[in-house]
């Protein structure tokens, strides 16, 4: 019986090399039925942080899937491989915090289990390529005909590894958060939520007071980059829900120096204040 008509596929493999079309193959021989789509294959090398947002923000735009993440620095070590059920998906990859957020988005964890069933590997395991040879195995077979059950042995949910919730807090009339990511446009995306915003009085089509280590701006908050000219800093809340800092045409990281985890505050203008 078919149990899944897609998977997604998501690394930081690049483009350059054959990894992430060896990792097709294998899946295609297997589950020649499925559809992958591909995620993204441009995580940084080794950044476990980025690909669990990426994964984490694009999965509730995609259809039931076994969802493959691997950002792995620790392949061939301890480290174990995963499948765990969350919401109408499992996700796969190695147990280092990458799916957390992912399976938290999608419901939760239901089951998990240890990839420990070499019988749905290849026959031959590269300690360097568990994608090609653990992971993505594992998914076709389970998109296929598998019970997830056959992945091997069955583990805690508590005990996966989950990576730290993203910091936020609001607090007079202040709304205190972090630089979660920034994409490939340099736009700078915060923890801190639009409706945090809204509840510290910050409106579209108003200005906000922006805290960045010694840096105080005040910037327009609109719901576009085309509302302020080109070159202008903006304030918006993006597509995932989240505030965001971006540069009409430009790169708001590099103007601002704000990498991923560098504190940032917002507050609302008061009335008594010409923006």
């Amino acid at each position: 019986m078919t149990r899944f008509r897609y998977l997604s596929f998501l690394t930081d493999y690049g483009l350059e090399d054959g990894f992430v079309a060896a990792c097709h193959g294998v899946g295609a021989r297997i589950a020649p039925h499925a559809t992958i789509i591909d995620v993204t294959h441009l995580i940084p090398p080794g950044d476990i942080r980025r690909g669990a947002i990426v994964l984490a923000q694009t999965v509730p735009y995609l259809p039931p899937a076994v969802h493959v993440a691997v950002v792995d620095p620790g392949v061939g070590t301890a480290r174990r491989g995963v499948a765990v059920a969350a919401g109408d998906s499992v996700f796969i990859g190695p147990d280092n915090g990458l799916l957390s957020w992912a399976v938290t988005a999608a419901g939760g964890a239901a089951r998990a289990f240890s990839l420990t069933n070499s019988k749905l590997w290849l026959s031959q395991v590269a300690a360097t390529f568990h994608g090609r040879d653990i992971f993505m195995p594992v998914a076709a077979h389970l998109a296929a005909d598998a019970e997830l059950a056959a992945a091997g042995e069955e583990i805690d949910v508590g005990d996966l590894v989950t990576l730290s919730a993203p910091g936020r807090l609001v607090r007079d009339g202040t709304a205190e958060g972090e630089v979660l990511t920034v994409d490939r446009f340099g736009n700078v995306q915060l923890t801190i939520t639009g409706a945090d915003a809204a509840e510290i009085g910050v409106k579209a089509g108003g200005t906000v007071l922006v805290h960045c280590g010694r840096r105080q701006l005040m910037l327009p908050y609109r719901e576009m980059f085309g509302a302020v000219a080109s070159g202008e800093l903006v304030a918006y809340p993006d597509s995932a829900g989240l505030v965001s800092i971006a540069v009409n045409g430009g790169n708001a990281a590099q103007r601002l120096g704000l990498p991923p985890g560098a504190l940032v505050s917002i507050a609302a203008i008061p009335q008594t204040i010409n923006p």
